[in-house]
């Protein structure tokens, strides 16, 4: 019983062919493309509205050099939104519950970060290793946290989605399967399990939301450190 819980998280395959690739793809086609006229229609419009939104209040804290990133850091918000909504559809696959993929999101944007301060201003970079006044003694050991706690940060941020989104789905599931199994039982029981599943499901939206929006702001917080 418990193995067929975390069936769910598998790659999905079509005849011993991964289709991780195909749920990648699948969200772009779902957004509007522009049309040839001089008036959007109302879902164009509130589809820029949003992004514009977004953008604004994610880089208002950023100095300049770092608008550049803007449409990096837009589509990679609406990319894990997408993935991360989608996934909650029944008989879907949510790509966003494997770690690998979350890693290979963060790591090279934790890294392009990195390398821009390095690159940049390389004293203010390394001086985020030792805080300023640290008596002697501790300035190999802080330089040895610091150093850590900087490595470790991609890794927060492609465990903290997949923890969160997984931990969603494994829940959805065992409450669903107790009101299936309570229904012949105990109706009562089960109509209350129920409703406690559709609470839960309207919590796992804004999860899958709240989750995309703090991968790509924090990201955008260790962009502001470096530029």
């Amino acid at each position: 019983m418990m193995t067929s819980f975390f069936d769910q998280f598998m790659s999905p395959t079509l005849l011993g062919v991964p289709l991780m690739a195909l749920a990648f793809i699948l969200p772009w086609l779902l957004f509007p493309s522009p049309a040839p006229r001089w008036l959007n229609n109302r879902l164009l419009t509130l589809q820029g509205w949003f992004i514009n939104r977004f953008t604004s209040q994610l880089l208002m804290p950023v100095n300049v050099g770092g608008h550049k990133w803007a449409l990096i850091l837009a589509s990679l918000m609406i990319f894990l939104i997408s993935l991360n909504m989608l996934g909650l559809l029944p008989y879907t696959f949510t790509p966003t519950t494997q770690l690998s993929l979350n890693m290979g999101l963060a790591v090279p944007l934790w890294l392009a970060t990195v390398l821009i301060g390095l690159r940049n201003q390389p004293t203010a970079a390394l001086g985020h290793l030792l805080p300023e006044g640290t008596p002697v003694p501790l300035i190999p050991v802080l330089i040895i946290i610091e150093t850590i706690s900087l490595f470790i940060r991609p890794l927060a941020l492609g465990v903290r989605l997949t923890a969160n989104l997984t931990a969603g789905h494994l829940l959805m599931q065992l409450i669903a399967t107790a009101a299936f199994v309570l229904l012949p039982l105990m109706p009562t029981v089960a109509l209350l399990t129920t409703v406690i599943l559709l609470l839960l499901t309207v919590l796992e939206v804004a999860v899958a939301m709240i989750q995309a929006y703090v991968f790509v702001l924090l990201m955008s917080l260790y962009l502001q450190e470096n530029v």
